[in-house]
């Protein structure tokens, strides 16, 4: 069963050049790395050549798992979005309830999260969590540590 991937235009965009790019210059890549090994002589004890088809056998995967999020993937438009509940897109200020520290996350789709930016995968513990909160409402969220509380501040898109 395939599940629907939520993107951004950006995220789409992005996911389509990373496919397109080990299509081309990724294979090729691996190509000129298998021919460069198989110039070396008995494949039965070349670690380069085995190497080299390990490698590729990566890169096909990675191009298959890709290929299969954007088959099932849907640009979502932000300006049709409601910012009444967290959803996918939403800019979401929470405020830990037990120290008061407050954050402002974005929650994306699984291939656009970069915490560094603040972007976090709706499938994360903490972005499974926000989903459907309105404001004011509180969200629970499992971490290690024990359950940890946020007051949703406020939602935007």
């Amino acid at each position: 069963m395939s599940t629907t991937h939520y993107l951004s235009q950006e995220g789409y965009d992005n996911l389509k050049a990373e496919i397109a790019l080990l299509k081309g210059t990724g294979r090729q890549d691996i190509a000129a790395a298998i021919a460069e090994a198989r110039e070396k002589g008995d494949l039965s004890e070349n670690a380069e050549y085995d190497a080299a088809k390990d490698a590729q056998g990566l890169l096909e995967m990675k191009i298959h798992e890709l290929d299969k999020v954007m088959a099932n993937a849907r640009v979502l438009d932000a300006s049709q979005l409601d910012n009444s509940h967290v959803t996918v897109m939403s800019n979401v200020t929470i405020k830990n309830v037990k120290n008061g520290a407050q954050l402002t996350y974005k929650l994306v789709a699984e291939t656009e999260a970069d915490l560094k930016n603040k972007k976090i995968s709706v499938s994360s513990p903490m972005g499974r969590g926000l989903l459907g909160k309105a404001v004011g409402e509180l969200a629970e969220v499992q971490t290690p540590g024990g359950t940890i509380q946020f007051e949703i501040i406020e939602i935007t898109i």
